[in-house]
């Protein structure tokens, strides 16, 4: 006998997608030293990000992550790069808000539907959708965006998904953020041209705050 999957809190998801349309731009962060987690968060947040998430790229992104939690409460963190069910336990004991994957295997997304954590997972591909929606989690990341077929693929998956809710990821920019907002599925965008790596190396937190400033009002934000 075929045993139904776990479905997510219907409430959960809907706080979930008004977080994402609220912020409608996620920074996508790779932390290389903890030292530079609080000070750019406090960059983004001055320059009008509240909604973050923190990679578990890196040795330091648990860290990084804890730290601004706890220094930084403007701040709304997420975790990304989740990966597998302890990922996600991690995700919690941080005190996340809510946790994403580029990806989800069956057993992640049971134990997110299971869970009070709030969790996008990634999809590229119908089935992949079908199978998040399956446990009621209609909040998902377009992963890769741009190599998986771009705006049109988004557009094609509205008319047999109208449920479905996304975030775009992967390829998404500058040059094309606007587009991808345009969308009436589309709650959010994540990408990390905001955060550029050298200005995080060398901790240039004035350009991360002005390039913020200066890009949200463009796009809606």
């Amino acid at each position: 006998m075929t045993v139904a999957p776990v479905s997510a809190d219907p409430s959960r998801q809907e706080h979930l997608a008004d977080l994402f349309r609220t912020a409608k731009i996620i920074p996508v962060i790779t932390i290389e030293r903890a030292e530079n987690a609080v000070p750019l968060a406090r960059a983004l947040v001055a320059g009008g990000l509240r909604c973050l998430e923190i990679t578990l790229r890196t040795p330091a992104a648990a860290e990084a992550a804890k730290a601004i939690v706890t220094n930084v409460p403007e701040a709304v963190v997420g975790v990304g790069t989740v990966l597998t069910p302890r990922d996600l336990a991690l995700a919690r004991e941080i005190r996340a808000r809510f946790a994403l994957s580029p990806g989800a295997t069956p057993e992640l997304l049971d134990a997110a539907a299971a869970g009070d954590l709030p969790f996008v997972p990634g999809v590229a591909t119908p089935s992949e959708l079908m199978a998040a929606l399956a446990r009621g989690l209609d909040v998902v990341k377009f992963f890769p965006a741009v190599p998986a077929g771009g705006v049109s693929a988004l557009r094609a998956l509205a008319g047999p998904f109208p449920q479905a809710r996304f975030c775009p990821t992967g390829g998404v920019g500058e040059a094309n953020v606007a587009e991808w907002l345009a969308l009436s599925n589309v709650v959010a965008v994540g990408g990390s041209w905001l955060t550029p790596p050298d200005e995080i190396a060398r901790g240039d937190w004035s350009a991360v705050t002005e390039r913020t400033r200066q890009n949200l009002p463009r796009f809606g934000a």
